[in-house]
């Protein structure tokens, strides 16, 4: 393997490349069909459906690929920043929702994520008309970097949750990880994230068939989804629908997806050493993210959002080329009319998810790091020091983001979003750029 990566994956041949999709498809899956689980508790069982979830996500990364000239390797899969907007939409009983059940709100709040969506499209238009080097400006490594940090340190949690269920199994595929990554040679050291799937799943069938349980007592598969989904369906498309309260409730979210959006073009960036925020542009991203978001919303999806978990498997794997997460895209949407092998699928136990995701929510926030020491950040200098260290409170401090309140509604920032909103102010208006302050320090010595 070259030492910088592999950007042509065709040089692997394809039944490889079919196996690096695959690792793709299975970095997104768990935290993809989780939005619609949470998004139905909130509409008691009248909510989003998993299977058109798993086709707008692939068809939103198809999307996103085409309009950022195939060149970024991003996948798109279901934003958790709407689900505050969503639980809001779903207990509105005032005016046109006064007598709706549960299910006939639900298009009313797709109809605003299609509205947030549409709102990417504005902060794209002015990208492109002040140029990405004014943008740049507010964006630097030193505002970047920590919130990266961020994005994978705020996940942490998250993995222990899931791992905690059964720490054994857990273990195993952490361990698989490490062995095949270290170790592994040629092929097995590019697709550890599979191996560990495979190989802790396979554990897991045989603990499960002689009648280990988890340490809860819970069973450690569950079949009985998959007993009851057909082979073959077609999704549950709807069109949704638009009301001032709703769009109200949902449009805001936008400010928070699109900063969570350029922290996560960022990492992308770092991890594959390429600037795709230059070229082919932030404008194109976050034009494709925006119309990938509203394109969901209209046939009954939620929002999307570039997907770290897909970002760690290319730090992972080391293989950058953007053919990859397309195959995986082509997955979701054959698994979208196919609802026993996605049942299947969603069988894996959280504690193999946790497990991984241990280890792939880490390397995004490794990759963080990395990216301020090959940018030569200096953290001597105060001005860098503040920045940071405000970006990565905010970031990691307020677990349940901002809420505020403006025009009767009520807004909820992510921290993620809170963090880099705060960051670029602080670059913004904090005095002198890096080298006067060197400067100045040394003149004050």
């Amino acid at each position: 393997m070259n030492e910088n990566g592999i950007y042509n994956a065709r040089e692997l041949g394809m039944p490889k490349m079919l196996l690096l999709g695959l690792q793709h498809m299975f970095a997104m899956f768990g935290a993809t069909i989780l939005v619609p689980i949470l998004v139905n508790s909130f509409f008691h069982g009248e909510g989003l459906s998993i299977q058109v979830t798993l086709f707008c996500a692939g068809i939103g990364t198809l999307l996103f690929h085409l309009l950022t000239k195939f060149q970024v390797p991003a996948f798109l899969g279901s934003s958790f920043a709407f689900l505050g907007g969503f639980a809001t939409v779903a207990e509105l009983k005032t005016g046109i929702f006064a007598n709706m059940s549960y299910g006939e709100k639900l298009p009313y709040a797709c109809g605003g994520v299609l509205v947030a969506g549409l709102l990417y499209l504005a902060l794209a238009l002015i990208i492109r008309m002040v140029g990405i080097a004014r943008v740049m400006k507010f964006l630097p490594p030193v505002v970047t970097s920590p919130i990266v940090v961020c994005i994978g340190l705020g996940l942490a949690p998250v993995a222990i949750g899931s791992a905690s269920t059964n720490w054994t199994l857990a273990g195993i595929a952490i361990a698989t990880i490490v062995i095949f990554l270290i170790w592994g040679k040629g092929m097995l050291r590019i697709i550890p994230i599979l191996l560990a799937i495979i190989v802790s799943y396979c554990i897991a069938l045989a603990l499960h068939a002689i009648g280990v349980t988890n340490p809860d007592g819970s069973a450690i598969l569950n079949f009985g989804a998959v007993a009851k989904a057909p082979l073959v369906g077609v999704p549950e498309f709807f069109i949704c629908k638009f009301d001032v309260t709703a769009i109200l409730a949902m449009a805001p979210i936008a400010l928070a997806s699109m900063m969570e959006h350029i922290g996560d073009m960022s990492a992308i960036s770092a991890t594959c050493k390429r600037n795709y925020i230059e070229k082919p542009g932030l404008h194109l991203s976050l034009l494709g993210d925006g119309l990938a978001t509203s394109f969901s919303a209209l046939i009954g999806g939620p929002a999307n959002t570039t997907y770290g978990e897909n970002t760690s498997v290319l730090a992972l794997s080391r293989v950058y080329d953007p053919q990859v997460v397309r195959l995986a895209a082509v997955y979701a949407v054959a698994l979208s009319f196919l609802p026993k092998v996605a049942a299947l699928i969603s069988s894996m136990p959280a504690s193999i998810i946790g497990g991984i995701s241990f280890i792939l929510y880490g390397m995004i926030a490794a990759v963080g790091m990395r990216n301020l020491i090959e940018n030569k950040v200096d953290l001597t200098i105060p001005r860098n020091l503040v920045i940071i260290a405000v970006v990565m409170v905010c970031g990691l401090g307020f677990t349940k983001g901002l809420t505020f309140t403006v025009a009767g509604t009520s807004i909820t920032l992510t921290s993620l979003a809170l963090a880099s909103i705060v960051g670029i102010l602080l670059n913004a208006f904090l005095p002198g750029e890096e080298d006067e302050l060197i400067q100045r320090i040394k003149n004050q010595d």
